[in-house]
């Protein structure tokens, strides 16, 4: 026999409505279903008009990630199974809501636009093929798994008050193109996130590397810009790999 859940969904229609509201739902719950599936049944079932973003449905895409019983998330990995009777659903936090749980994600595209996320080969341009090596490559392997959903971006703090303030998937990517061997723009790299709304502003709380689906690590790829600003300030030579 299902099990009956109750999910608490945040609903606002900024064209309409005045405020928020929770509308409470009541979802037969199966073995192995997740939060994405119950927001289906909704949908499909009890209310057409609910609104959310979903595409993969296999946590590669990012776009479900969304505030699930007081923790950020994706929707299509988390099981209802693994949480209360009673579930809350919230949309994304620092970024303005276009309906229910839809939020717009400009700001945070353009942030990561902001730090140039693509190689730079350098002036002149060397032209041959850039070869890494497997060890190279290895050292990349925990940076380059980010799928862009925004969650470290809701859960950070500083995003709240700094609107300007690049965030933890931002300087991450940045962290990613800076460590790589086939990247030539380290000193422009590193101006980009080195101002007060860079890598300083950061507060190193945490929440990014806790919700962080894919475990990126934006704290430590923080850390490591940091550590490079500083060890060029005392060592011009200071080489960034370091691998």
């Amino acid at each position: 026999m299902a099990e009956t859940k109750t999910f608490k969904v945040f609903r606002f229609k900024p064209q309409t409505d005045k405020k928020h509201r929770f509308d409470t739902f009541k979802v037969p719950c199966r073995p192995g279903m997740t939060v994405l599936q119950a927001l289906n049944y909704i949908q499909e079932n009890l209310d057409g008009s609910l609104a959310y973003r979903s595409s993969c449905r296999e946590g590669i895409c990012g776009s479900c990630a969304m505030h699930i019983n007081g923790k950020y998330r994706l929707a299509c990995e988390t099981q209802v199974s693994h949480l209360s009777a009673s579930i809350t659903i919230r949309p994304m936090a620092h970024m303005d809501i276009i309906r229910d749980l839809v939020v717009d994600m400009t700001p945070f595209f353009e942030k990561l636009k902001a730090i140039k996320p693509y190689l730079i080969p350098g002036d002149p341009d060397e032209g041959a093929e850039r070869i890494q090596t497997q060890d190279e490559r290895a050292y990349l392997d925990y940076i380059v798994d980010c799928i862009l959903c925004g969650a470290c971006y809701a859960s950070c703090a500083v995003n709240g008050y700094d609107d300007e303030y690049l965030g933890p998937a931002a300087l991450a990517k940045a962290n990613r193109f800076l460590m790589d061997s086939r990247d030539k723009a380290d000193e422009q790299r590193l101006a980009l996130v080195c101002d007060e709304h860079g890598v300083f502003r950061c507060h190193t709380l945490f929440n990014c590397q806790t919700v962080c689906p894919k475990n990126v690590d934006p704290t430590a790829n923080i850390a490591n810009l940091k550590r490079q600003i500083i060890a060029r300030q005392l060592n011009p030579k200071f080489s960034k790999k370091g691998i």
